[in-house]
Protein backbone atom coordinates (compact mmCIF):
# COMPACT_ATOMS: atom_id res chain seq x y z
CA UNK A 1 0.00 0.00 0.00
CA UNK A 2 1.43 3.60 -0.82
CA UNK A 3 2.69 5.97 1.85
CA UNK A 4 -0.09 8.51 3.12
CA UNK A 5 -0.19 11.51 2.68
CA UNK A 6 -0.21 14.10 5.24
CA UNK A 7 -2.94 17.45 3.93
CA UNK A 8 -2.45 20.13 6.40
CA UNK A 9 -5.57 22.09 6.22
CA UNK A 10 -4.89 25.93 7.89
CA UNK A 11 -8.07 27.65 5.63
CA UNK A 12 -10.21 29.00 8.38
CA UNK A 13 -14.06 28.77 7.97
CA UNK A 14 -14.66 25.28 6.21
CA UNK A 15 -17.11 23.13 7.13
CA UNK A 16 -17.14 19.32 8.26
CA UNK A 17 -18.87 18.86 4.50
CA UNK A 18 -15.73 20.78 3.05
CA UNK A 19 -13.31 18.35 5.14
CA UNK A 20 -14.93 15.13 4.10
CA UNK A 21 -15.09 16.30 0.67
CA UNK A 22 -11.21 16.86 0.96
CA UNK A 23 -11.42 13.30 2.08
CA UNK A 24 -13.55 11.46 -0.31
CA UNK A 25 -10.60 12.60 -3.10
CA UNK A 26 -8.03 9.94 -1.75
CA UNK A 27 -8.16 7.13 0.35
CA UNK A 28 -4.44 8.02 0.35
CA UNK A 29 -5.08 11.33 2.41
CA UNK A 30 -4.55 12.03 5.91
CA UNK A 31 -6.16 15.67 7.17
CA UNK A 32 -5.42 17.44 10.12
CA UNK A 33 -7.29 20.57 10.21
CA UNK A 34 -5.72 23.27 12.53
CA UNK A 35 -8.49 25.09 14.25
CA UNK A 36 -5.83 27.69 15.71
CA UNK A 37 -2.45 28.90 15.01
CA UNK A 38 -1.08 26.89 18.18
CA UNK A 39 -2.14 23.95 16.68
CA UNK A 40 0.24 24.32 13.32
CA UNK A 41 3.34 23.88 15.69
CA UNK A 42 3.67 20.28 15.00
CA UNK A 43 3.84 20.89 10.79
CA UNK A 44 7.02 18.73 10.54
CA UNK A 45 5.14 15.30 8.48
CA UNK A 46 2.77 17.63 5.99
CA UNK A 47 3.30 17.36 2.65
CA UNK A 48 0.80 19.43 1.51
CA UNK A 49 -1.18 22.50 2.89
CA UNK A 50 -4.46 23.84 1.62
CA UNK A 51 -4.76 27.64 3.12
CA UNK A 52 -2.56 30.52 4.10
CA UNK A 53 0.66 30.11 5.75
CA UNK A 54 3.55 31.73 7.28
CA UNK A 55 7.35 31.59 7.20
CA UNK A 56 7.63 30.00 10.58
CA UNK A 57 5.17 27.17 9.27
CA UNK A 58 7.54 27.11 5.90
CA UNK A 59 10.06 26.74 8.04
CA UNK A 60 8.75 23.49 10.22
CA UNK A 61 7.28 21.99 7.46
CA UNK A 62 10.31 19.52 6.71
CA UNK A 63 8.13 17.24 4.26
CA UNK A 64 6.14 20.22 2.60
CA UNK A 65 5.88 19.84 -1.04
CA UNK A 66 2.83 21.65 -1.90
CA UNK A 67 1.08 24.58 -1.25
CA UNK A 68 -2.70 25.37 -2.27
CA UNK A 69 -3.59 29.26 -1.29
CA UNK A 70 -7.34 29.55 -1.09
CA UNK A 71 -6.93 33.36 -2.97
CA UNK A 72 -5.82 34.19 -6.58
CA UNK A 73 -2.96 36.58 -5.45
CA UNK A 74 -0.08 35.12 -3.96
CA UNK A 75 2.11 38.43 -2.95
CA UNK A 76 1.60 38.01 1.18
CA UNK A 77 3.22 34.56 0.94
CA UNK A 78 6.51 35.58 -1.35
CA UNK A 79 8.80 35.65 1.89
CA UNK A 80 12.77 34.83 -0.07
CA UNK A 81 12.36 31.47 1.80
CA UNK A 82 9.26 30.54 0.27
CA UNK A 83 10.68 31.50 -2.94
CA UNK A 84 14.27 29.81 -2.61
CA UNK A 85 12.25 26.78 -1.59
CA UNK A 86 11.48 23.97 -4.36
CA UNK A 87 7.55 23.87 -2.53
CA UNK A 88 5.43 24.46 -5.45
CA UNK A 89 2.46 26.72 -4.99
CA UNK A 90 -0.71 26.82 -6.49
CA UNK A 91 -3.66 29.49 -6.44
CA UNK A 92 -7.53 29.65 -6.19
CA UNK A 93 -7.31 31.83 -9.45
CA UNK A 94 -10.70 31.66 -11.40
CA UNK A 95 -12.98 31.27 -9.10
CA UNK A 96 -12.87 35.30 -8.18
CA UNK A 97 -13.66 35.97 -12.26
CA UNK A 98 -17.36 36.37 -11.91
CA UNK A 99 -17.57 38.14 -8.44
CA UNK A 100 -14.79 40.74 -9.36
CA UNK A 101 -15.68 41.18 -13.25
CA UNK A 102 -19.56 42.22 -11.49
CA UNK A 103 -18.31 44.94 -9.34
CA UNK A 104 -15.95 46.28 -12.12
CA UNK A 105 -18.59 46.75 -13.79
CA UNK A 106 -20.84 48.11 -11.28
CA UNK A 107 -18.61 50.99 -10.13
CA UNK A 108 -18.26 51.75 -13.88
CA UNK A 109 -22.66 51.94 -14.23
CA UNK A 110 -22.62 53.90 -10.82
CA UNK A 111 -19.92 56.40 -11.92
CA UNK A 112 -21.65 57.06 -15.46
CA UNK A 113 -25.13 57.32 -13.86
CA UNK A 114 -23.78 59.24 -11.10
CA UNK A 115 -25.68 56.69 -8.39
CA UNK A 116 -23.26 57.49 -5.78
CA UNK A 117 -24.45 61.01 -6.19
CA UNK A 118 -28.09 60.25 -6.12
CA UNK A 119 -27.54 58.46 -3.05
CA UNK A 120 -25.87 61.29 -1.46
CA UNK A 121 -29.00 63.43 -2.26
CA UNK A 122 -31.17 60.41 -1.10
CA UNK A 123 -29.70 60.30 2.39
CA UNK A 124 -30.16 64.41 2.04
CA UNK A 125 -33.78 64.14 0.95
CA UNK A 126 -32.19 66.71 -1.71
CA UNK A 127 -34.03 66.69 -5.47
CA UNK A 128 -31.35 67.47 -7.60
CA UNK A 129 -31.26 66.56 -11.39
CA UNK A 130 -27.97 65.69 -12.44
CA UNK A 131 -27.60 64.36 -16.39
CA UNK A 132 -26.42 60.86 -16.16
CA UNK A 133 -23.80 59.37 -18.47
CA UNK A 134 -23.65 56.06 -20.83
CA UNK A 135 -21.26 53.65 -20.95
CA UNK A 136 -22.39 52.61 -24.38
CA UNK A 137 -19.30 53.69 -27.16
CA UNK A 138 -16.78 54.82 -23.82
CA UNK A 139 -13.56 53.08 -24.10
CA UNK A 140 -12.52 50.54 -21.13
CA UNK A 141 -8.81 50.11 -20.57
CA UNK A 142 -7.74 47.00 -18.85
CA UNK A 143 -5.08 46.48 -16.93
CA UNK A 144 -3.95 42.61 -16.86
CA UNK A 145 -6.12 39.87 -19.16
CA UNK A 146 -6.24 37.33 -16.55
CA UNK A 147 -9.50 35.26 -15.76
CA UNK A 148 -11.10 39.00 -14.12
CA UNK A 149 -9.49 40.82 -16.71
CA UNK A 150 -11.20 38.85 -19.61
CA UNK A 151 -14.61 38.71 -17.51
CA UNK A 152 -14.45 42.28 -17.42
CA UNK A 153 -13.54 42.49 -20.76
CA UNK A 154 -16.62 40.43 -22.03
CA UNK A 155 -19.29 42.27 -19.72
CA UNK A 156 -18.29 45.26 -21.34
CA UNK A 157 -18.05 44.77 -24.82
CA UNK A 158 -21.91 43.21 -24.06
CA UNK A 159 -22.79 46.90 -22.67
CA UNK A 160 -21.71 48.37 -26.05
CA UNK A 161 -17.85 49.44 -24.95
CA UNK A 162 -14.70 49.83 -26.95
CA UNK A 163 -12.07 47.54 -25.09
CA UNK A 164 -8.29 48.02 -24.62
CA UNK A 165 -6.47 45.66 -22.84
CA UNK A 166 -3.02 45.25 -21.78
CA UNK A 167 -1.26 41.79 -21.29
CA UNK A 168 1.98 42.23 -20.26
CA UNK A 169 3.43 38.87 -21.58
CA UNK A 170 2.19 39.67 -24.61
CA UNK A 171 1.44 35.24 -25.20
CA UNK A 172 -2.10 35.10 -25.78
CA UNK A 173 -4.21 35.33 -29.25
CA UNK A 174 -6.63 38.13 -28.91
CA UNK A 175 -10.11 37.77 -27.77
CA UNK A 176 -13.10 38.72 -30.19
CA UNK A 177 -14.34 40.96 -27.48
CA UNK A 178 -11.12 43.26 -26.87
CA UNK A 179 -10.89 45.52 -29.74
CA UNK A 180 -6.95 46.13 -29.66
CA UNK A 181 -4.41 44.08 -27.06
CA UNK A 182 -1.37 45.83 -26.05
CA UNK A 183 1.77 45.14 -24.33
CA UNK A 184 3.66 47.15 -21.58
CA UNK A 185 5.13 49.47 -23.89
CA UNK A 186 1.83 50.30 -24.88
CA UNK A 187 0.51 51.39 -21.28
CA UNK A 188 0.31 55.34 -22.19
CA UNK A 189 -1.88 54.85 -25.32
CA UNK A 190 -4.20 53.18 -23.48
CA UNK A 191 -3.97 55.06 -20.61
CA UNK A 192 -4.73 58.20 -22.77
CA UNK A 193 -7.68 56.17 -24.76
CA UNK A 194 -9.55 55.04 -21.72
CA UNK A 195 -12.89 57.16 -20.36
CA UNK A 196 -12.50 53.91 -17.77
CA UNK A 197 -9.29 52.43 -16.37
CA UNK A 198 -9.62 48.93 -14.49
CA UNK A 199 -6.58 47.45 -12.37
CA UNK A 200 -7.04 43.88 -12.56
CA UNK A 201 -3.40 43.15 -12.33
CA UNK A 202 -1.35 40.68 -9.38
CA UNK A 203 0.80 42.80 -7.48
CA UNK A 204 4.72 42.20 -8.24
CA UNK A 205 7.76 43.92 -8.00
CA UNK A 206 6.60 45.27 -11.43
CA UNK A 207 3.61 46.34 -10.79
CA UNK A 208 3.95 48.05 -7.21
CA UNK A 209 2.68 51.80 -8.35
CA UNK A 210 2.72 51.01 -11.83
CA UNK A 211 -0.09 53.78 -11.85
CA UNK A 212 1.59 56.49 -10.12
CA UNK A 213 1.36 60.41 -10.63
CA UNK A 214 3.16 60.16 -14.36
CA UNK A 215 0.54 57.70 -15.21
CA UNK A 216 -2.65 59.74 -13.61
CA UNK A 217 -1.79 62.55 -15.19
CA UNK A 218 -2.27 61.01 -18.93
CA UNK A 219 -5.60 60.54 -18.01
CA UNK A 220 -8.26 62.32 -19.55
CA UNK A 221 -10.21 64.56 -17.14
CA UNK A 222 -13.36 62.62 -17.53
CA UNK A 223 -11.55 59.48 -17.02
CA UNK A 224 -12.47 56.94 -14.14
CA UNK A 225 -10.08 54.27 -12.39
CA UNK A 226 -11.23 51.48 -10.94
CA UNK A 227 -8.66 49.09 -8.92
CA UNK A 228 -9.89 45.48 -7.77
CA UNK A 229 -6.53 44.35 -7.81
CA UNK A 230 -4.36 45.05 -5.06
CA UNK A 231 -4.17 48.72 -3.48
CA UNK A 232 -0.40 49.02 -4.16
CA UNK A 233 -0.25 48.65 -7.59
CA UNK A 234 -1.48 52.93 -7.50
CA UNK A 235 0.20 55.04 -5.96
CA UNK A 236 -2.51 56.15 -3.65
CA UNK A 237 -1.09 59.44 -1.82
CA UNK A 238 -0.73 60.18 -6.04
CA UNK A 239 -4.58 58.92 -6.87
CA UNK A 240 -6.05 61.46 -3.98
CA UNK A 241 -4.20 64.24 -5.37
CA UNK A 242 -5.20 63.53 -9.15
CA UNK A 243 -9.31 63.42 -7.50
CA UNK A 244 -8.89 66.35 -5.52
CA UNK A 245 -7.41 68.44 -8.48
CA UNK A 246 -9.48 67.00 -11.24
CA UNK A 247 -6.81 65.15 -13.08
CA UNK A 248 -9.65 62.66 -13.62
CA UNK A 249 -13.20 62.86 -12.70
CA UNK A 250 -12.99 59.83 -10.03
CA UNK A 251 -12.65 56.38 -8.97
CA UNK A 252 -14.18 52.81 -7.79
CA UNK A 253 -11.97 51.47 -5.35
CA UNK A 254 -11.84 48.46 -3.70
CA UNK A 255 -8.24 47.82 -2.61
CA UNK A 256 -6.07 50.09 -0.74
CA UNK A 257 -2.45 50.58 0.42
CA UNK A 258 -3.51 50.35 4.06
CA UNK A 259 -6.39 48.25 4.63
CA UNK A 260 -8.91 48.09 6.81
CA UNK A 261 -8.53 51.74 5.00
CA UNK A 262 -7.75 54.05 8.14
CA UNK A 263 -10.55 56.73 9.48
CA UNK A 264 -8.47 59.64 8.40
CA UNK A 265 -8.37 58.43 4.91
CA UNK A 266 -8.73 61.22 2.41
CA UNK A 267 -10.57 58.85 0.87
CA UNK A 268 -13.40 59.15 2.94
CA UNK A 269 -14.15 62.65 2.19
CA UNK A 270 -13.61 62.69 -1.70
CA UNK A 271 -17.54 62.50 -3.40
CA UNK A 272 -16.27 61.60 -6.42
CA UNK A 273 -15.18 57.75 -5.23
CA UNK A 274 -16.99 54.75 -4.21
CA UNK A 275 -15.67 52.90 -1.97
CA UNK A 276 -15.77 49.11 -1.01
CA UNK A 277 -13.69 47.34 2.04
CA UNK A 278 -11.80 44.49 -0.55
CA UNK A 279 -15.39 42.49 -0.82
CA UNK A 280 -14.70 42.69 -4.67
CA UNK A 281 -14.10 38.60 -5.01
CA UNK A 282 -16.43 37.59 -2.08
CA UNK A 283 -19.38 35.22 -2.66
CA UNK A 284 -21.58 32.99 -0.54
CA UNK A 285 -19.95 30.19 -2.41
CA UNK A 286 -16.55 31.25 -2.19
CA UNK A 287 -15.82 27.96 0.03
CA UNK A 288 -17.49 25.53 -1.98
CA UNK A 289 -15.12 26.68 -5.02
CA UNK A 290 -12.19 26.88 -3.74
CA UNK A 291 -12.39 23.23 -2.13
CA UNK A 292 -13.51 22.22 -5.90
CA UNK A 293 -10.34 23.64 -7.24
CA UNK A 294 -8.51 21.68 -4.45
CA UNK A 295 -9.58 18.72 -5.29
CA UNK A 296 -8.78 18.90 -8.82
CA UNK A 297 -5.49 19.82 -8.02
CA UNK A 298 -5.27 16.59 -5.20
CA UNK A 299 -6.35 14.10 -7.79
CA UNK A 300 -3.72 15.87 -10.34
CA UNK A 301 -1.19 16.04 -7.68
CA UNK A 302 -1.50 11.94 -6.71
CA UNK A 303 -1.64 10.99 -10.06
CA UNK A 304 2.03 12.90 -10.81
CA UNK A 305 0.00 15.10 -13.41
CA UNK A 306 -0.02 19.37 -13.91
CA UNK A 307 -1.13 21.47 -11.33
CA UNK A 308 -3.98 24.13 -11.94
CA UNK A 309 -2.78 27.78 -11.18
CA UNK A 310 0.81 27.06 -10.55
CA UNK A 311 2.70 30.02 -9.48
CA UNK A 312 6.11 31.00 -10.76
CA UNK A 313 7.50 32.23 -7.29
CA UNK A 314 9.68 34.23 -9.18
CA UNK A 315 7.31 36.33 -11.11
CA UNK A 316 4.82 36.18 -8.53
CA UNK A 317 2.02 34.99 -10.44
Amino acid sequence: MSERIKILITYRGLSEKHIQQIREASSRIVITVAAEKEDIESVEDAEIIFGPFDRETLLQAKRLKWVQVPSAGVDRTMSPDFIGSEVVLTSSSGIHRTPMSEIAVAMMLMLAKRLHKFMRFQLERRWERIVPDELAGKTLGILGLGNVGMETAWKAKCLGMKVLALDRQRRMRRPTYVDRLVGPEDLDFLLSESDYLVVAVPLTKETYHMIAERELRLLKPSAHVINIARGAVVDNNALVKALKEGWIAGAGLDVFEEEPLPKDSPFWELENVIITPHIGGAMPQYEDRAVEIFCENLRRYLANRPLLNEIDKEAGY
